[in-house]
């Protein structure tokens, strides 16, 4: 799998990943000599960053944290390259100033400790060889302010028994868009459906694929269900509720990218 992001600092670099949900504190937080983590607050703490591609959401805080960096690589164990979500001047500096190939930009989420990767700072990308791409539509349905839910049967291929969204595969010819369409007439039977909003892609990974999901927000004239053999059951809840149901992943993100806060 390839995800394009901003090259933010020259060079290319790989190795096995390591990954932190939480923004990395270099200052106090990574020892230069030995490239351990010791912030206590870290999800990553006790682990070497040296020669693995360190993935994380953005850095926080003292700007000396550059300086870091910089010293890591003089020492001989800097991380192999740096993936953000959103790369800020302490990183982007540290990286630079050490030849840190550095791409930001990228959904950390769809990359796991372990996996390997190869970041081109020069092209502003991510391989990740090991990791398979599917696409997805996501759509949902909306009349008089509460979201249809399915429950996926248990023989589901993916995420039985979980709560989704009207979803389905999109192959590599096909539109996201057509795709939702289509999946609302043969999951629910619904007509009328009226395209809202669309929102940016949403990654889930599962295992060795990562779902690229295209979330979009239909408002509907019913909310008279007719259920497929994929789905055993639908509900009309309220955004807020949603945190209540065991849904597929990222679920809720795929919502927000969709509906206006507090809509």
């Amino acid at each position: 799998m390839r995800l394009a992001g901003r090259s933010v600092s020259a060079g290319r670099g790989g190795g096995p990943a390591l990954v932190s949900a939480k923004p990395m504190s270099f200052l106090g937080g990574v020892d230069p000599a030995t490239g351990i983590v010791r912030d206590p607050a870290s999800d990553i703490r006790g682990e070497c960053v040296a020669g693995r591609v360190l993935v994380f959401p953005s850095g926080k805080g003292s700007t000396v944290g550059s300086y870091v960096l910089y010293g890591l690589a003089r020492h001989g164990v800097a991380p192999a390259a740096i993936v953000n979500e959103r790369t800020e001047t302490i990183v982007a500096t540290g990286c630079i100033l050490g030849g840190i190939p550095l791409v930001d930009r990228i959904d950390p989420t769809a990359i796991l400790t372990g996996d390997r990767v190869a970041v081109d700072g020069d092209a502003g990308a991510v391989e990740l060889p090991d990791v398979i791409e599917r696409r997805a539509a996501t759509a949902f349905l909306r009349n008089r302010g509460r979201i249809l839910i399915l429950k996926r049967g248990d023989t589901a291929p993916t995420f039985p028994g979980l709560w989704s969204a009207v979803s389905g595969s999109v192959e590599p010819t096909e539109r996201p868009l057509a795709r939702a369409r289509d999946e609302i007439l043969e999951e629910t039977a619904i007509r009328g459906a009226r395209l809202v909003a669309r929102g940016g892609p949403v990654f889930v990974r599962h295992d060795a694929t990562v779902f690229v999901v295209f979330p979009f927000l239909f408002d509907v004239p019913t909310r008279q269900v007719r259920l497929d053999r994929e789905n055993t059951d639908a509900r009309w809840v309220r955004p807020a509720e949603l945190p209540e149901y065991h849904t597929v992943p990222r679920l809720s993100d795929a919502l927000a990218a969709v509906l206006p806060q507090g809509a």
